[in-house]
């Protein structure tokens, strides 16, 4: 019988830039790299092509990328991709939902979050019943903002149940006949 290990995500640390010094960018004595070369002109199809063969072997190419996209870098390859390329992506970044981002952040690690990753955090924290002070900790807020942040998603709670009930409870009936508009009368 095989078994699958999945090994968690390592995401990096806000203001980690130790990852760099695996880049294959990184020119040293034996693999000079000229750096330019990530800066292509966009006709310039030699040079675009060379900075993706080697973002292709580089083993910090995702966490490359996801440092560009949460900077806001637009210039140059990075991640392998061009400017053009990451253009959709910037886009869309706020938008991320990467669950296990939300899971390392309630564990403890001061990792990039965007707008949605910080409200799935609000929701996970309150779910495993941590503390105002600790969600305050673990998103660098205030624990007062921390507090009207439990408010509403015990209210955003409350709300859906009520909604569902709602949904669920069936229409009263007489005599196993539904009850119709006439049989109701009018307003005085």
């Amino acid at each position: 019988m095989t078994t699958t290990t999945i090994s968690p995500a390592r995401h990096r640390s806000l203001g980690d830039h130790t990852w760099q010094d695996q880049a294959v960018c990184q020119s040293t004595e034996h693999n000079p790299v000229d750096p330019e070369i990530f800066f292509p002109e966009p006709d310039e199809t030699d040079r675009i092509t060379a900075a993706k063969s080697l973002c292709g072997q580089c083993p910090v190419r995702r966490t490359c990328l996801d440092a560009a996209l949460e900077s806001g870098d637009t210039n140059g390859i990075r991640g392998g991709l061009t400017e053009e390329e990451r253009g959709p992506l910037h886009a869309k970044l706020s938008h991320r939902l990467d669950y296990s981002r939300v899971n390392a952040t309630v564990a403890g690690r001061d990792v990039h979050l965007t707008k949605d990753e910080r409200r799935a955090v609000v929701h996970a924290a309150y779910h495993h019943g941590l503390t105002e002070q600790r969600l305050a900790w673990l998103l660098k807020i205030t624990e007062e903002h921390a507090q009207k942040l439990y408010r509403e998603t015990r209210r955003a709670i409350r709300n859906r149940d009520l909604e569902q009930t709602t949904k669920t409870t069936p229409p009263p009936e007489t005599d196993g006949e539904r009850l119709g508009r006439d049989d109701f009368g009018t307003a005085a």
